[in-house]
C-alpha cells in the first residue's frame, strides 16, 4: 500500500462536508500536526512528509469524529488558552478565548494589590486560576468546582504548569462551605438557558453542569452574588463572565446584595456582553 502524505492527508478532509469549511480545514491541519508530533507550520510547508500506517489510521477515524460535530479538543485531549496548554476531558468544558478577558481583567486588578486573596469559583479545568498563578505569583489562591472529576484535570493542569503548590482545591457548591474573605473572586459559571440547550451542539459533547444556567441562564451566578456579602473583601473585585442580555438583571442583584459598590457590565470584542465587574465598597 503507498503511503499517504501530508498533503493527500489533509486533502481528505474536503471529502467530509461541514456548515463551517474553513474551521474544519484548521482542525484537520491541527489535529494531523498533533497526531505527527509536529508544529502546524511545519507540517504546511513538508506536504511531502508521509504517515506512517498507525498515524494514518488515527487521523481518519479522528476525521470522521470532527465531521460529526466532536469538538477538537476531547480527541486531542488538550486546549490552548492564554498562551498555554491544557488537559481537558469529557468532564471539563472547553476553556473559550473570550474567557481570556476575565483573566486579563483579573492582572489588571491584581496589579494594584499586595499578597491578594483570590479565588476561582467553578475552576473546571482550572484555565482561569492556573493562569493567574502562573502571570502573579504573590498572594494566595484557592479554586473550587462541584466536581471530582474536574478537580482532578485542574490539579494535572496545576502540576504541568508548576503552580499545584501554590493554589489550594476544595469541592465545593460555590462559595459554600468557604469561610474566607477574597479580595478577588473569578467565575465561570454555567450560563446558557436550559431550554436553549438543547439547540446547541456543545450540549452533545460538553458536560451539561458546565452549560446549563437554569431556566434564564442566571441561577448560578445569581446565588454566588448572593454569597459575595459574606465572601468579598471590603474593596474588593467580583469577575463574572456571564451571557448576552444577562449583564442588567445580574447587575440590579448585585446593586441589591451590595449597594455600596461600583457595577459593570464590560461587552467583549463582538460587542456581546461578557463581563459583570462588581468592585465593592468599604462596608
Amino acid at each position: 500500500m503507498t503511503a499517504v502524505n501530508v498533503q493527500q492527508a489533509l486533502q481528505l478532509a474536503r471529502q467530509h462536508t461541514r456548515d463551517d469549511g474553513e474551521t474544519f480545514t484548521l482542525e484537520a491541519q491541527v489535529l494531523l500536526a498533533d497526531i505527527l508530533g509536529r508544529s502546524r507550520s511545519s507540517l504546511l510547508t513538508h506536504p511531502e512528509l508521509e504517515l506512517n500506517p498507525d498515524q494514518e489510521q488515527s487521523y481518519r477515524t479522528d476525521l470522521e469524529q470532527i465531521a460529526a460535530g466532536v469538538p477538537l479538543a476531547y480527541l486531542l485531549g488538550w486546549k490552548d488558552f492564554y498562551g498555554r496548554r491544557f488537559e481537558v476531558t469529557r468532564e471539563t468544558l472547553i476553556p473559550r478565548p473570550e474567557t481570556e478577558q476575565l483573566v486579563e481583567r483579573a492582572l489588571e486588578t491584581l496589579s494594584g494589590l499586595s499578597r491578594p486573596r483570590i479565588v476561582d469559583v467553578g475552576t473546571g479545568s482550572g484555565c482561569i486560576a492556573i493562569t493567574i498563578a502562573c502571570e502573579w505569583e504573590q498572594g494566595s489562591l484557592l479554586a473550587s468546582d462541584r466536581s471530582m472529576a474536574a478537580l482532578s484535570v485542574a490539579k494535572r493542569n496545576a502540576s504541568t504548569h508548576a503552580v499545584g503548590g501554590r493554589i489550594e482545591w476544595m469541592q465545593a457548591d460555590l462559595l459554600r462551605p468557604v469561610r474566607a474573605r477574597f479580595d478577588l473572586v473569578c467565575a465561570n459559571l454555567p450560563y446558557i438557558p436550559s431550554g436553549r440547550l438543547p439547540a446547541l451542539a456543545v450540549s452533545e459533547y460538553e458536560p451539561a453542569g458546565a452549560l446549563d444556567g437554569g431556566r434564564e441562564g442566571m441561577d448560578h451566578t445569581a446565588r454566588l452574588i448572593h454569597q459575595l456579602p459574606g465572601t468579598l473583601a471590603p474593596h474588593g473585585t467580583a469577575l463574572l463572565e456571564i451571557d448576552q442580555d444577562q449583564g442588567q438583571p445580574l447587575a440590579a442583584i448585585a446593586r441589591e446584595c451590595l449597594p455600596a459598590s461600583d457595577i459593570d457590565v464590560e461587552i467583549d470584542s463582538a460587542g456581546l456582553e461578557r463581563l459583570l465587574i462588581i468592585r465593592r465598597g468599604a462596608a
